[in-house]
């Protein structure tokens, strides 16, 4: 199982409050069979033009490539309760939220995709996204034991609800090696039994 203490990295803000999951992927992008690719599609409508042109988008900008945490606002993910939504910020690159709230449902569906979503005050949640665009190679570190984000010389307090973060610390949100562990641990259990039939 892979455990997740800590996650580090460049960020990529996104701002405004109440960012449902239409537009984390529009609904016409969700007909694949699989996840795979889903990157692409995120935030579409909000990056890309009627034409396909980009727009001024921070994911469309250089100065973010490479970032694998996202900086948001207040009820982040809400909405539809669609699992393509965190499935397509993985894809492109996400792998932790960091907000002043996200929308529960969206919030779980990160936590079982090892994603956490790290909730900070409006005041920190927007002092970040400003670290971030005055220096977007600035390197921000989530620590879930200690619970606490730093960028540079800036460091908060963080939370998140405990089930999460405990999932994290301890490797159980990843589902398909705890079932493969079940399933070993199951053979072994049934390779001791003797059965035996009148």
């Amino acid at each position: 199982m892979k455990k997740i203490t800590s996650i580090s990295g460049k960020a990529l803000p996104i701002q405004g409050n109440d960012i449902d999951t239409d537009r984390v992927i529009p609904a016409r992008y969700m007909k694949s069979v699989t996840f795979s690719g889903l990157g692409a599609y995120a935030f579409y409508d909000e990056r890309y033009d009627e034409e396909g042109k980009p727009k001024d988008h921070p994911m469309n900008s250089p100065h973010y490539t490479g970032a694998s945490i996202m900086v948001v606002n207040k009820n982040f993910g809400c909405g539809s309760s669609r699992e393509h939504a965190p499935q397509a910020l993985r894809d492109f690159g996400i792998g932790a939220l960091v907000g002043e709230s996200f929308a529960e449902i969206f919030a779980g569906n990160c936590s079982a995709l090892g994603m956490p979503t790290v909730t900070v005050s409006e005041e920190a949640a927007l002092q970040l996204q400003k670290l971030v665009a005055a220096d977007p190679g600035i390197e921000i570190q989530i620590d879930l034991e200690n619970m606490t984000i730093s960028a540079g010389d800036y460091q908060i307090e963080a939370s998140m609800p405990e089930t999460y973060r405990r999932a994290m610390l301890d490797g159980s949100w990843d589902s398909t090696s705890l079932l493969l562990q079940a399933k070993d641990e199951i053979e072994k259990v049934e390779g001791s039994l003797h059965y035996s039939f009148t």
